[in-house]
């Protein structure tokens, strides 16, 4: 059986675990995939760095590009990551050689998707990504695949899991962001610059990826995007007691008129939802179909066993000859701006530090009243001297009222510092 011969660019964490999958895993891999399956050729930044893995048997190129261009490889797995430079170079040149390319790069997908699934349709070439969105979880299989059959009215879910741990861990010390996001550092669980994780755009490429497989490609600079910084200890202490989890989520869903809305956002999730049990560094993807009806897989979103794993999948689809088009379907509308949010109505929570004396809930319920934002359940709590934690739960209302509200509130003399919107979201609903 002729091997299926692979050029890989990357020798990180998850390049190396690729390599001693294939080695460790090397008779099993060939009987599903029909075929042996090698790296041979390579090449990463430090030639030199021991990367605990032998390698003296494969051909070391000095550029990505240059593995891409390499004669004698079948296929392009690029594991570099970054959505420009290097990355986005080699996957480019290897579909213009009609070359199959595997990927874990979220970035270069969620933002170039477009334009490489007309390069991939053109020239031939698959472009798989199985890896690019909750590493082991088979989130790219189940919408795209596995679902392929149903009309699915929404997707996404807890796509990041340094965010998850980090709300986990505050929640369960009582600890705030920035003491929890040190730890979870030091654990190796967040990067020395976390902006990309916590700031929300690792959910925010993962999301347009689902999306663009569930409903259509859509412009990744449109769609809206709120990280965790602001949650606080006392936010999650509220939830808890009024029967939420605290998740950061990433979701879309389709219109009547064919249009997307997408978010990533920290939300309160009921917790009866299945997605509000998920903690630490798991991940979880949920979707709703009008004929699967709601679906909900977990698993671990990152790390060398299971992203490698993942990469492999890939591998061994090519190796048996499966060809699936970028995003499920042969005939792909240009990516949309993602529809306006404004009008979109939802429960929402408010926290609100005030100072703590008479008069104080009537001020408030006046600026509310006047934005049409109704209240359905009002809690208080201590803070400093003189001043309380406000939480207020809202009934139905369109986006665009709750944070006119939230604008009017803060300039009030009796709030301090600035209110914290959080929208009420069950995935499954």
């Amino acid at each position: 059986m002729k091997p299926l011969r692979i050029g890989l660019a990357g020798l990180g964490t998850v390049g190396i675990g690729v390599i001693r999958l294939l080695r460790e895993n090397a008779d099993l891999i060939t009987a599903r995939a029909g075929r042996p399956i090698e790296v041979v050729a390579i090449t990463a930044r430090d030639r030199t760095r021991d990367r605990g893995a032998d390698l003296s048997a494969m051909r070391w190129h000095d550029s990505a590009t240059a593995v891409a261009q390499d004669p004698e490889i079948d296929v392009a797995v690029e594991l570099i990551g970054g959505s420009e430079g290097p990355a986005h170079d080699m996957v480019r040149t290897a579909l213009e050689r009609g070359l199959p390319v595997v990927t874990a790069n979220k970035a270069l997908v969620a933002l170039h998707g477009d334009s490489l699934s007309r390069l991939s349709s053109e020239k031939n070439a698959p472009l798989l990504f199985e890896a690019a969105v909750a590493g082991g979880i088979p989130a790219i299989k189940l919408v795209r695949e596995g679902l392929a059959a149903d009309r699915l009215l929404s997707v996404g879910g807890i796509l990041n899991g340094t965010c998850n741990y980090i709300l986990t861990e505050m929640r369960a010390t009582g600890r705030d962001f920035t003491d929890v996001l040190t730890e979870a550092q030091a654990k190796g669980y967040a990067e020395a610059e976390p902006s990309t994780d916590v700031d929300g755009w690792d959910t925010a490429h993962k999301l347009a990826i689902l999306a663009g497989l569930a409903f259509r490609p859509i412009a990744f600079k449109t769609l809206s995007v709120q990280g965790i910084r602001d949650i606080t200890a006392t936010d999650l202490k509220f939830a808890d007691e009024l029967g939420y989890r605290i998740k950061l989520l990433g979701m879309a869903r389709q219109a009547d008129n064919g249009s997307v809305a997408a978010w990533v956002r920290p939300c309160l999730v009921p917790t009866k939802a299945p997605i509000a049990a998920v903690d630490g560094v798991f991940n979880a993807v949920s979707t709703q179909g009008v004929f699967s009806g709601p679906m909900t897989i977990s698993g671990r979103g990152a790390g060398e066993g299971p992203t490698a794993s993942a990469v492999v999948a890939d591998l061994i689809d090519l190796a048996r000859g499966t060809a699936i088009p970028v995003w499920g379907t042969a005939s792909v509308s240009p990516a949309a701006d993602c529809a306006s949010l404004a009008d979109l109505n939802s429960a929402f929570y408010l926290r609100l530090n005030v100072q703590d004396r008479p008069g104080v809930m009537a001020e408030l319920t006046s600026v509310l009243r006047d934005h049409d934002v109704s209240v359905h359940f009002v809690s208080q709590h201590d803070a400093a001297t003189g001043c309380a934690d406000l939480t207020i739960i809202t009934h139905q209302v369109p986006e665009k009222a709750i944070h006119a509200a939230a604008t009017a509130l803060a300039v009030l003399p009796v709030v301090t510092g600035k209110p914290l919107v959080l929208k009420i979201e069950d995935p499954l609903a």
